[in-house]
């Protein structure tokens, strides 16, 4: 009786064997349509993904060579205006008022007086020697390097190897606010507080004058400078500073000797852009340089820039005139320049770093 019952169970099981692996084992067709809408789902996202992806490529493609097309398109229209100085022929009777080289770069020569680099478009004789605009800017140009640059070098040092945390938080974005300020606020502030406070200071006869436009102007490069620069000293290994701890230097040595070095193209490329900065820009010193063209080196006198001149009479003068066509010089002036300084500094830059890599430099 026991066999017969064990093989009447066993034969109900296999009876009830497949309902059960139903029951817990999809079927096989469903499987494999899950398996191929996986697939195709996959394959759609691949498919999507490459699409955005090369959208992304092309848009950044065709915004760099927009950037490129417009800075080009910006130099032939400045270019165009000022070519015609090249071929026109004077007015019949206004020989005088021709532009020519000598009359750009040669002084003025007078009968009664010593020769004279003399910057006066409008007048009976109108002289357009560039010679006192270029020494102004470089006056400016050059106070607003020495006053910005050692103060944002030493702020970038100290915010990014000796401050604490919390201080940092707050020096930074209190430095870098100050390139969200209008220059026309900057210039507003050097028109009528700062330069009392320099005349009085030096002692200077004049109260506009050149010290005052390039202190003005650090002002507006101090930002730039401290940006660069702390973010090329927060860009050196952490290691440099370990190994120069754990050979017994302090963190004063260690920052002078070891993070500075390494960080120093970085920071040159700093002083590069800031001294780009300072030769463009118009407004600051506009309202508090003086604007009179003094070919003089005497910081202590009122200069007029390139800028500030182009900024001050395009406005009123007449198109098409010879004044009008070295004013769009004086833009080509400003272009070719800031572009020399830029490459200089991106080649020394490159330089610096083949030697600091323990690379022959060119």
């Amino acid at each position: 009786m026991k066999s017969g019952s064990t093989g009447v169970s066993e034969e109900r099981a296999r009876a009830h064997r497949p309902a059960l692996m139903a029951s817990v084992i999809p079927e096989a067709p469903s499987l494999a349509r899950t398996a191929a809408a996986a697939r195709r789902a996959s394959a759609s996202r691949r498919r999507w993904g490459q699409v955005a992806e090369r959208f992304i490529e092309g848009s950044v493609f065709v915004s760099a060579w927009i950037a490129i097309l417009a800075i080009f398109l910006i130099f032939v229209f400045v270019g165009r205006e000022a070519a015609p100085l090249l071929w026109e022929q004077p007015v019949p009777g206004q020989e005088a008022e021709a532009v020519t080289l000598d009359k750009l770069v040669g002084p003025t020569h007078y009968t009664d007086r010593p020769p004279a680099y003399i910057w006066q478009p409008v007048s009976t004789v109108p002289k357009y020697n560039l010679v006192p605009l270029i020494v102004g800017t470089l006056k400016a140009t050059v106070v607003a390097v020495l006053f910005a640059a050692p103060l944002a070098i030493l702020a970038a040092v100290f915010s990014s190897e000796f401050a604490p945390r919390w201080l940092r938080e707050i020096i930074k974005p209190t430095i870098e606010l100050l390139a969200g300020l209008p220059s026309v606020v900057l210039g507003f502030f050097a028109l009528m507080v700062l330069a009392s406070w320099i005349q009085d200071l030096f002692g200077l006869t004049f109260r506009l004058n050149a010290i005052n436009a390039g202190i003005a102007l650090g002002l507006a490069v101090i930002p730039i400078v401290f940006t660069v620069s702390e973010d090329a000293l927060t860009a050196v290994p952490q290691s440099y500073r370990e190994a120069s701890y754990a050979l017994g230097a302090n963190e004063w040595e260690t920052a002078s000797r070891i993070v500075v070095p390494a960080a120093m193209p970085g920071m040159f490329a700093g002083v590069v852009l800031g001294f780009g900065r300072a030769v463009g820009e118009t407004m600051v010193v506009l309202m508090a340089s003086g604007n009179a063209a003094i070919t003089s080196w005497n910081f202590g006198e009122s200069i007029r820039t390139l800028s500030a001149t182009v900024a001050a009479e395009l406005g009123e003068v007449v198109f098409g005139s010879p004044h009008y066509r070295v004013l769009f010089l004086i833009g080509i002036l400003l272009f070719v320049f800031t572009f020399v300084v830029n490459l200089g500094g991106e080649l020394y830059v490159r330089r610096l770093k083949r030697r600091l890599e323990g690379g022959v430099a060119a």
